[in-house]
């Protein structure tokens, strides 16, 4: 038999749709990104699990709805020291673990805290990374103004720019598992370019901020942000070029996507809206594959997908079956890329407690509530989500609503002291009634 296919899974942080070359961005470039794209297939129409960032973690590493566990309710999660992904849960990285693959992961981790919860506990063989949602580039600070920079589950002080930093362990993982027989698992979970807003050589802005909660309202701007994005490009270029170089890249999948839409300083375009919104802006996200053995290059797939069908997809690829007891609520997109299987129509789910949010996305029409507002679009004549068509589709409309009634009742309720995160106006002027 084949060998069964490495894996790098490469997520950045916050990232818009339209924040890298091949999918948009204008004023950079993103070569070593959009060459994941140029050696496989770059998806037009996919989706984050969420608006935030840990919620869409639970999504990718269980396969399964956020809204499933007592984790996903958070939006994201943010001081609850008793709230986490289960160790007994399985995952990808467990379920890989235990069919022979050597797990790693290189970057954020952010679903919960030691000693209840961690990396270590849920599959992953080896850890290097932060633990929390955000830290400082420099300092390695987390937004409590805790050291936050891991190795397995010891504290560690490392001096450097953090992209890089990750880049370096993860050129480091990929040349040892050139001389191990065992397929490999890495997830590069950046953390760019979430805030702080700082980019290499901006020292200075580091000192500024020690001590404050991170959030930079009164900082960051284009050029930066830029900066920042670029500086993950090219630690990507080092990864893709030390597979490569050890000969592992025709059996390799490289996938590149975003934990959820883009913040105040992303590209969405088309979309409007930004993270912590279930507009397409804070719901669409840049999704690139590769695996040069099995996928032709040069594709562009209008395929609907979401986070969590990744979970199914990696383990289809690897011949890892998923737990009887925890069936994947998302596909394998493996058929469509393969030739083996046509495009099929989704259904998918959304909500959010910030501002009272539901979606549902059905074929090309939406379903969209904010607060008392409800809303139909038709998402593929109308990305921006401009014109509401629920009284001209009104059967539409009354078919959806009670169709995401229907799922919703399926998951765990709503609580009010789970957090939410969104954006008001005292916050980002463009949001004027939030």
């Amino acid at each position: 038999m084949a060998k069964p296919p490495n894996v790098v899974f490469i997520m950045a942080d916050d990232l818009g749709y339209a924040d890298i070359s091949c999918c948009g961005r204008r004023d950079y470039a993103t070569p070593n990104i959009d060459r994941i794209a140029a050696r496989g297939v770059r998806f037009t129409q996919a989706y984050a699990n969420s608006a935030v960032c840990s919620a869409t973690r639970l999504a990718l590493i269980t396969g399964r709805y956020q809204y499933r566990l007592p984790l996903g309710l958070e939006e994201p999660l943010a001081g609850k020291r008793d709230v986490g992904l289960p160790p007994e849960h399985p995952t990808l990285p467990s379920l890989l673990r235990d069919a022979g693959y050597t797990t790693t992961l290189i970057g954020k981790w952010h679903l919960g805290v030691a000693p209840l919860f961690g990396p270590l506990l849920s599959g992953y063989e080896r850890f290097w990374g932060i633990r929390s949602g955000a830290i400082d580039y420099y300092s390695h600070r987390n937004a409590r103004d805790e050291p936050d920079l891991w190795d397995g589950d010891v504290s560690l002080q490392a001096t450097g720019y953090l992209t890089d930093l990750l880049g370096d362990k993860a050129v480091e993982t990929v040349n040892s598992a050139a001389a191990s027989d065992r397929p490999f698992l890495l997830s590069l979970h950046f953390n760019a370019p979430h805030w702080p807003w700082e980019a290499p050589g901006d020292r200075a802005e580091s000192d500024r901020l020690l001590g404050s909660r991170l959030r930079h309202y009164d900082g960051g701007d284009q050029r930066t942000y830029a900066r920042m994005v670029q500086a993950m490009d090219l630690q990507i270029g080092r990864v893709l070029q030390a597979l490569d170089a050890t000969g592992m890249s025709g059996n390799t999948i490289v996938i590149f996507t975003s934990d959820n839409g883009g913040e105040r300083f992303s590209d969405t375009w088309p979309f409007t809206g930004i993270k912590t919104e279930l507009l397409e802006g804070g719901l669409r996200v840049p999704a690139l594959m590769c695996w040069p053995e099995r996928i032709a290059a040069g594709q562009v797939s209008h395929q609907v997908t979401i986070t969590m069908d990744w979970f199914a997809t990696l383990l289809e690829a690897a011949g890892v079956a998923p737990h009887r007891d925890f069936p994947p609520d998302g596909i394998s997109v493996l058929p469509m890329l393969s030739g083996q299987g046509a495009s099929v129509t989704r259904t998918l789910f959304w909500r959010y407690r910030w501002n009272a949010q539901r979606a549902m996305r059905d074929g090309d029409l939406k379903y969209l509530k904010i607060r008392d507002n409800n809303f139909l679009f038709d998402v593929v004549r109308d990305p921006r989500e401009r014109g509401n068509l629920k009284d001209r589709r009104a059967a539409d409309y009354r078919r959806m609503m009670a169709a995401w009634e229907a799922w919703s009742a399926t998951m765990l309720p709503e609580i009010p002291d789970s957090f939410t995160e969104g954006y008001s106006a005292a916050d980002l002027a463009d949001h004027i009634g939030s």
